[in-house]
């Protein structure tokens, strides 16, 4: 008789162990590609128990520990902070780290996110979306000097830009944003939300550069305002305000 896999005898024996422990049974189905494998992508799908404030990135770790080692996915953090797990959660991209089994439970379809070459799995090469970000130079700058203290300002100077500090490059708002997907040239909503958080720095001397390279056919005014990138976002950036917030520096502030 065949030994049985060691993965499904440790999750047998998981699963046997918390009966009755109040936990949750849930479907992950998951969107698989692996080019050494075969062309195309294909569909995995496995059912597992988990506790139901347990996040979904918990759930994948499952998977992937005791069910199927060659599973591959990006995390770091696992705390909603490093951004390295944007995923295409039933339909909408968020973190799997902040989705919580019991809000997605019985059944939850997970894909890599939209409009980037993928690698395998739910890893997408993300290249593109840092190419982009590197344009608008999302770096102090300044040709004064090393100042004698630090560079002061006042709260409503900080106010200007407070939003988008809070960007984790996680790519949600990028790639949510059907242009984007049409456009691999298009900067992107990120890149455009970094901008803003230095070309309204009273400290920065590099605006005008930075609205230069907005103002070029792939820059703001590609975005067409569908909302989809404020509603991706993990952090709460008002992204599409941002973005306007450019458009109108552009045609009123700095030309």
């Amino acid at each position: 008789m065949a030994a049985e896999p060691l993965g499904d005898v440790l999750a047998s024996s998981e699963e046997r162990r918390v009966e009755g422990s109040g936990k949750v049974s849930i479907t992950v189905r998951v969107r698989r590609y692996n080019p050494e494998v075969r062309e195309d992508s294909w569909w995995d799908e496995w059912e597992i128990s988990m506790e139901p404030n347990d996040r979904l990135l918990d759930a994948l770790h499952y998977v992937k520990w005791y069910r199927d080692g060659t599973l591959a996915l990006r995390r770091s953090c696992a705390h909603g902070i490093c951004g390295s797990d944007a995923m295409l959660i039933n339909g909408r991209n968020a973190l799997a780290c902040k989705i919580l089994v019991k809000d997605v439970a019985p059944k939850v379809t997970v894909e890599p996110i939209r409009g980037l070459r993928v690698l395998k799995d739910l890893i997408v090469d993300m290249d593109t979306f840092f190419d982009g970000y590197k344009k608008v130079l999302p770096y102090l700058i300044n040709d004064e000097g090393e100042p004698d203290r630090e560079r002061l300002q006042s709260p409503e100077e900080r106010a200007k830009f407070d939003d988008t500090t809070k960007c984790i490059l996680c790519a949600a708002c990028t790639t949510s944003c059907p242009i984007f997907w049409g456009d691999g040239d298009y900067i992107g909503p990120a890149a455009i939300v970094n901008a803003h958080r230095f070309i309204n720095d009273s400290r920065d001397h590099g605006a005008r550069e930075r609205l230069k390279i907005l103002s070029e056919r792939t820059g703001v005014f590609r975005c067409k305002t569908t909302f989809n990138c404020t509603e991706a976002c993990p952090r709460g950036i008002k992204v599409t305000q941002a973005i306007q917030e450019v458009k109108r520096s552009i045609l009123f502030d700095r030309f």
